[in-house]
């Protein structure tokens, strides 16, 4: 089976890079993906998966083959929205194309096995929580394992993330001759209290933790007290419930320059919240056997400190999850860059692709014939959700 996985990953691997390179070619940003949801459902329709388009979301997809005999249900995940300006920066067209390859090598041996294997394009990863949406429509409540593999500049088992909270606060005043300020009230003021008094959080976070905000709004004319101001937050931190006690104590931070300031304000949640990423690391370690047998020995371990958000966190909430990382570029590159998207169509990135998409295919394919790992990772996820 191992042999007949990689003979299709590299039978094949022409095309999907081919897939790699078009989406580099042709980036969309979060939700605007229609291009790019078309050519992989119809890579997924022509290798005999069965189609949904617009599935859960306007740019979502799901591929699914289903074996003639009852198993586990495995699903890879696609991302491949990009950033503005900088394209694939972040490698989201090689995911999307190591997942599709993935499922369809695991596809070549499903029905000796049995069991169902998905394919999952899940949007709009950078903002807009594709995975968030898909978990809150309970697309993954019936998938036993769902497994994905970053680009980096490392070969890594995965990493945790940090809980992501948007904030927006709007500030309410009242316009004033700038001559005659006595008779406004100044939403600016408002703004710029609150940002003094959330910085000042700062230093009595816990650890892990991260604040940071734009003052979106502040005026139109220098001699014109604004009776409107905005500000747009990102607050951070290890867990959910730790990240809204900070909010908090933010809006706390606001509601005091409101007072003295005279204004008003409203808050909303302005983008889509991210929960932290649970590591299963039954699934890791079958991500480091995986990655030996491609000849990817110097594997890091699971990174402990938690650094940015993903939406793969909402996901790792439902079911056992794996979020490995493959490197493409040298330690150099910065992520969220234009050198980090060539990386994608290179050579190492090309490397990658054929060797993400075979570990991915061979842990899915021990997690069919081996049905007890897969109890060991629901196991292991249960007893982190119960504390």
């Amino acid at each position: 089976m191992k042999e007949r996985i990689i003979a299709h990953v590299e039978k094949h691997l022409e095309t999907y890079m081919k897939y790699v390179e078009q989406m580099y070619a042709h980036p969309e940003i979060g939700n605007e993906e229609f291009e790019t949801m078309a050519l992989l459902a119809d890579a997924l329709e022509a290798l005999g998966f069965e189609t949904q388009r617009a599935f859960v979301c306007p740019t979502g997809f799901q591929g699914v083959y289903q074996a003639q005999k009852d198993g586990p249900v495995i699903a890879y995940l696609c991302e491949y929205d990009a950033l503005p300006e900088v394209g694939h920066g972040c490698g989201h067209n090689l995911i999307a194309a190591i997942s599709l390859a993935a499922g369809a090598a695991l596809k070549e041996v499903i029905d000796e096995l049995g069991g169902e294997v998905r394919v999952i394009g899940t949007p709009a990863e950078e903002n807009f929580g594709g995975k968030v949406t898909m978990a809150a429509a309970h697309v993954f409540d019936d998938v036993d394992v769902a497994m994905m593999i970053h680009p980096s500049t490392e070969d890594r088992l995965g990493g945790r993330t940090l809980a992501l909270n948007p904030l927006k606060f709007e500030f309410f005043g009242v316009n004033a001759h700038g001559c005659h300020p006595q008779q406004g009230r100044s939403a600016l003021d408002a703004a710029i209290l609150s940002y003094t008094g959330i910085s000042l959080l700062r230093q009595y976070a816990q650890p892990n933790t991260y604040i940071h905000g734009i003052i979106r709004n502040g005026g139109e004319a220098a001699n014109v007290i604004p009776a409107y101001a905005s500000m747009e937050y990102y607050f951070r931190g290890e867990t959910m419930a730790y990240v809204k006690e900070l909010c908090k104590r933010a809006e706390d931070c606001v509601k005091g320059a409101c007072a003295a300031s005279g204004c008003t304000y409203q808050m909303s949640v302005y983008e889509c919240p991210y929960e932290d990423n649970i590591i299963n690391y039954t699934l890791c370690d079958l991500l480091k056997e995986a990655y030996a047998e491609v000849g990817r020995t110097d594997v890091l371990p699971v990174d402990e400190v938690p650094s940015g958000s993903s939406d793969i966190g909402a996901v790792s909430y439902v079911c056992p999850s794996l979020h490995g990382y493959i490197k493409i570029a040298d330690a150099c590159v910065n992520g969220h860059s234009k050198e980090m998207a060539d990386a994608t169509i290179s050579s190492q990135g090309k490397q990658a692709l054929r060797d993400g998409a075979i570990a991915l295919a061979l842990v899915g394919c021990r997690l069919l014939k081996e049905p007890a790992l897969v109890a060991k990772a629901k196991e292991e996820q249960a007893a982190i959700l119960k504390k």
